[in-house]
């Protein structure tokens, strides 16, 4: 089943303030909230499906790539779980990232009902979004390439486990909320008594404090280091593309979910081959005699080497087409590009005196000489006239 559109799952246009976003989420959520909706299965995913939504369109980054991109230039990484899908959000992630968009009262239990565990208790701050480069050749561009690289950045601390604390004694359990992270408090209305759920004032929803913190991260749970990173990058991208993948980037303080990694593609120039958006187009030089009675040629392309064939007679500048052999479209391995051989005939510019003797004996023939139609055709068409001649 394909995604709905973002905009779409939360009713508004591409053009959407931050506040509109926020405003148009917090409805829906509020309509298919798992505690207004005890086991609805549908209303569960809907809830998920808007969160996934939001989490995208309220990341200025993650929605640039989105509008350029669509759901593939997600790469799949949309959703806290990086699943393929709403299915891949976490209900504890939903109600721990977006509960400022609610208030401290929304994500309780309404008229005496009570929402039991998961989600109350929160971590740590999340970490920082993390940009960086990704030189890419195009052999890896074409076949898709896992990428090692080192990063410096913020990791979990190795000596308390990312938790802040000198040891697991050091951490004590809130006695306000109980280790809850939530308080409840019961109110009467006209309509009876209505029961809400706010942010323990004490430990600020965490559920427990530090007593004596960690040495080597005075108690933020991450420090400054250095992880190597195993990053798969599917075929087809290309240069200036941003990929976004969830949960790679600087760690969280005291536990708190990661931020995400954002990697710019950068092209490396190709020795031999330039590219036009999926084609790759290579200019092969061949001498006047070679134009003339024809030739066997090898020729560099992505994956090695071809051979074509030259029919004698040749023209300097004609265009010839390796059918699938240029570069895949982004997350659609079915469509490819071509290679496109431009052919140029070489002028020698050093001759001996016996070489020149033979061209000039040569120079006035009339079949040596260039027809009006095939000038006037060399001066009309550009390289990229015939390469539409290639494909009409």
């Amino acid at each position: 089943m394909s995604k709905r559109d973002y905009y779409e799952v939360l009713g508004v246009s591409k053009s959407a303030t931050a506040d509109e976003l926020k405003k148009s989420y917090r409805k829906i959520a509020m309509q298919f909230h798992p505690d207004r909706n005890p086991g609805n299965a549908e209303a569960e995913e809907k809830f998920k499906e808007a969160a996934e939504a939001y989490d995208v369109l309220s990341n200025p980054d993650k929605r640039a790539q989105y509008d350029r991109f669509g759901h593939a230039g997600m790469g799949g990484n949309a959703g806290y779980g990086g699943g393929p899908g709403a299915g891949g959000m976490r209900m504890e992630d939903i109600f721990q990232n977006f509960g400022d968009v609610f208030g401290d009262d929304v994500f309780g239990s309404f008229f005496g009902g009570g929402r039991q565990g998961g989600g109350g208790r929160r971590q740590g701050s999340r970490g920082a979004n993390m940009r960086i480069k990704l030189k890419m050749t195009f052999e890896e561009i074409a076949n898709g390439a896992n990428k090692k690289i080192k990063v410096k950045k913020s990791i979990a601390c190795p000596q308390c486990s990312g938790s802040g604390a000198k040891d697991k004694s050091s951490i004590q359990t809130c006695g306000t909320c109980s280790g809850s992270g939530q308080v409840r408090r019961v109110t009467n209305t006209f309509l009876g008594q209505m029961q809400t759920v706010t942010t323990c004032p004490t430990c600020n929803g965490e559920g427990s404090s530090i007593t004596s913190k960690c040495s080597n991260c005075k108690g933020e749970g991450r420090v400054y280091g250095e992880e190597t990173l195993s990053l798969d990058i599917p075929p087809g991208v290309h240069d200036g593309m941003q990929l976004s993948m969830a949960g790679r980037g600087n760690a969280g303080e005291r536990g708190g979910p990661p931020g995400d990694l954002l990697l710019l593609i950068e092209e490396e120039k190709h020795e031999f081959l330039t590219r036009r958006d999926l084609d790759v187009v290579y200019q092969l030089h061949i001498s006047f005699p070679d134009a003339v009675l024809g030739m066997n040629a090898e020729v560099p392309t992505i994956d090695g080497k071809a051979k074509i064939k030259i029919p004698p007679g040749t023209q300097s500048g004609r265009v010839f087409r390796l059918k699938g052999k240029g570069f895949p479209a982004f997350q659609n391995t079915y469509e490819k590009g071509d290679q496109l051989i431009e052919v140029l005939i070489w002028t020698p510019q050093n001759l001996t005196h016996d070489e020149r003797s033979m061209i000039e004996k040569l120079q006035n023939s009339n079949n040596l000489k260039p027809g009006a139609d095939a000038k006037r055709e060399h001066d009309d068409k550009g390289f990229f006239d015939k390469i539409k001649d290639v494909f009409s």
